[in-house]
């Protein structure tokens, strides 16, 4: 099929490049010159292991083209994906005023039926917009071109795109036109060989409501465990032994169950805060998702205290950082836990010497500059010096530290393991300061 990406964002990209890898031929628009520069010298703008040799791949194969202009690429388009950046606004709301440019510019340019597919994570009836947008612009134009409007949000975790992307565990389409279901199993039939079921179709609100559904869904597991994690603090409990007794209940299964110190990205708190604004809007208050942000902003500032609760004062010391992106896999720092916890040291008077392996940058751009924050080379070169090291990214690089080497370069032996990764006896025996989260080694604060 001939599919028009609008959109090279996280997203866009990486569905744009799997969908070329199975035979589409796809063409990716976006404003950004210097992004579309970049792809079309087959190099990614954006970290996700895998993705740039797929990118060169099909461009080998003609199968994957980049431009600046819709125009160029809609006339032959048998599938248009609008997969723009929904910005949260300052109310919490997500921004859509790109998703209903770019159904604007389709409604202007369309010569032929088209399916338009909004892979974009949008409130609930955004399609409906989407949809009045094109057919205004079809009016005005006097054009018989039949444009049907689908939902079909994106399901994919950072750090496994490509895997998520090409190996399905669903595939959600909003359809309010049962007839255009023929377009996406073609669309769709080669990632879903092993089980058409995977692909289910509903009408387009329930479709758009399912993405904000999961994804606050999983939040809400994340800050209860962590909140879990505190009172196992409090009580002598094993948080590590309670998400496995937790985790093996079938009810449950065992994903996002791991204490830490909150969850960031660009996906949990836009989407919280965008369907507890979409409830605000309908007289519908969502209690618990109120109490999950809640949850998440205070895990965040506990595992900062729990570095200042340790020395008191601050002021001076040299703090070693690990990790800046909010998980392994990214170089997204967008709400990463790093931020709160940087920010706070620095508030208190420390030096701060960061290492992450693929977001640095980003995070340097994102927190900008500060004369007692510094960026190491190495996650070893963080420690020269450092009073304390803070794990705060559980990179796989970060797993297995030799102990003894970091035990010379430090000024103190003292670790703040902030996910759990480290071995408490193996620390202690080497004569560390060791805090966890939620583990009896856990220090209890006040």
């Amino acid at each position: 099929m001939r599919v028009v990406m609008v959109g090279t964002g996280y997203v866009g990209l990486v569905s744009g490049t799997c969908l070329s890898e199975v035979g589409h031929n796809v063409a990716c628009v976006d404003l950004n010159e210097e992004k579309i520069k970049l792809l079309k010298d087959g190099t990614s703008p954006i970290y996700e292991p895998g993705l740039e040799n797929l990118i060169r791949r099909n461009m080998e194969h003609d199968r994957l083209t980049f431009t600046t202009r819709i125009s160029e690429v809609l006339g032959n388009a048998d599938v248009a994906f609008i997969a723009v950046g929904t910005p949260e606004g300052e109310d919490g709301s997500a921004d859509v005023r790109y998703v209903e440019a770019v159904a604007e510019s389709i409604g202007k340019l369309v010569e032929r039926n088209l399916m338009v597919v909004v892979k974009s994570t949008v409130p609930v009836g955004t399609c409906d917009l989407v949809e009045e947008t094109i057919q205004k612009q079809l009016a005005q134009r006097q054009s018989n071109v039949k444009v049907t409007v689908a939902s079909n949000p994106e399901f994919l975790k950072e750090g496994d795109a490509i895997g998520d992307f090409m190996k399905p565990d669903r595939i959600i389409v909003g359809l309010n036109d049962p007839e255009g279901q023929a377009v996406f199993r073609d669309l769709y039939g080669p990632f879903v060989l092993d089980d058409q079921g995977k692909l289910l179709f509903m009408d387009r609100r329930s479709s758009e409501l399912t993405k904000y559904g999961a994804n606050s869904m999983l939040a809400t597991r994340i800050s209860f465990m962590n909140e879990l994690s505190l009172l196992c603090e409090r009580l002598g409990a094993d948080i590590d032994k309670v998400r496995q007794g937790i985790g093996t209940d079938p009810r449950i299964g065992k994903k996002f169950l791991y204490a830490g110190p909150g969850y960031g990205g660009s996906c949990f708190p836009k989407d919280v805060a965008a369907l507890l604004k979409t409830g605000e809007k309908n007289a519908v208050e969502l209690e618990v998702l109120n109490a999950v942000t809640r949850a998440n902003v205070a895990q965040k500032n506990r595992a900062a205290d729990k570095i200042i609760a340790h020395f008191k004062d601050l002021n001076g010391k040299r703090i070693a950082v690990w990790g800046l992106a909010f998980k392994p896999g990214t170089d997204d720092v967008r709400e990463a836990p790093a931020k709160t916890i940087i920010q706070k040291l620095l508030d208190q008077g420390a030096y701060v010497v960061a290492h992450d392996p693929q977001g640095q940058g980003n995070f340097a751009r994102e927190f900008g500059d500060h004369e007692r924050l510094v960026y190491a080379d190495s996650s070893y070169e963080a420690l020269r010096g450092a009073d304390a090291m803070v794990l705060v990214t559980e990179w796989s690089e970060y797993r297995r530290p030799n102990w003894d080497k970091a035990a010379d370069m430090m000024a103190g032996k003292v670790v703040f393991d902030l996910r759990n990764q480290y071995q408490s006896q193996e620390l202690h025996d080497r004569g560390y300061h060791y805090e966890c989260m939620g583990r009896p080694d856990s220090k209890l604060l006040s």
